[in-house]
């Protein structure tokens, strides 16, 4: 027994070797995910229980700190704003002329129904740093082989304590990731698609997001247009900018 317990011992720290540094896994990860600046064109499909509906907006941001949103369709939401300098957000109604900051629990709330929360927009900070990794195994998504790793945070405020991840072996994109509490309950899965070339970087260009605690098929957060390390205006990241 004792012999038999030690062979399958060895071959599973056989195993376990062969796998290749996580914390590598995920710097590639980060070097193709993050920048220090970034402009994007993009659109987010809400799909409802009957019918979709798409808001069109542009951003920029500029390291994890800053980030400026402004919707620009349908009609209902353009000229809406959003802000985030540091670990503070705001947000400008065009319709009320009002600017509110949100904070503490607010963040956790639908943007514009969407399946993602005002937490996932703000958060943009390099996985490696807010996060300890592990490689668990290896498997096959769509015919291309990936690496399977658990995240565990090893800060306090994040949106989630741990997550799954599924990374291409080859372009070093998530193909799929899976979103946990403190708990340990399930919060949202993202499936990551349309991988695509920029800048010498892969990028997926299509993610749906899926909160496991509502019906319905998701959210796809598709990038029309993104470019990255661009030279950005310093008024975009004021909040005067809210109101321009």
């Amino acid at each position: 027994m004792n012999y038999l317990f030690i062979c399958i011992l060895s071959l599973l720290m056989t195993l376990q070797g062969t796998y290749p540094d996580a914390q590598e896994i995920i710097k590639k990860v980060d070097d193709n995910l993050m920048s220090d600046t970034r402009k994007s064109e993009s659109q987010m499909i809400i799909h409802g229980r009957r019918n979709s509906r798409t808001i069109v907006s542009a951003g920029y941001s500029e390291g994890y700190t800053n980030s400026y949103t402004e919707y620009l369709a349908p009609a209902r939401e353009k000229g809406t704003k959003m802000l985030k300098l540091d670990d503070r957000l705001w947000i400008y109604s065009p319709s009320t002329d009002r600017t509110i900051q949100l904070s503490g629990h607010m963040l956790r709330q639908s943007v514009m129904g969407s399946d993602l929360s005002y937490e996932d927009m703000m958060e943009d900070r390099k996985l490696n740093d807010i996060y300890d990794s592990k490689v668990t195994g290896e498997e096959t998504i769509d015919g291309r082989k990936v690496w399977v790793l658990e995240l565990t945070a090893k800060v306090d405020d994040v949106a989630y304590e741990s997550r799954k991840t599924w990374v291409d072996q080859e372009k070093f994109v998530p193909l799929k990731e899976e979103l946990y509490a403190k708990s340990g309950q399930l919060l949202k899965r993202v499936v990551m698609s349309d991988i695509k070339k920029m800048d010498g970087r892969w990028y997926p260009t299509k993610m749906n997001y899926k909160d496991v605690l509502k019906d319905g098929k998701g959210t796809d957060f598709v990038t029309n247009n993104i470019e990255f390390d661009v030279e950005i205006p310093k008024y975009i990241f004021s909040k005067g900018s809210l109101k321009r």
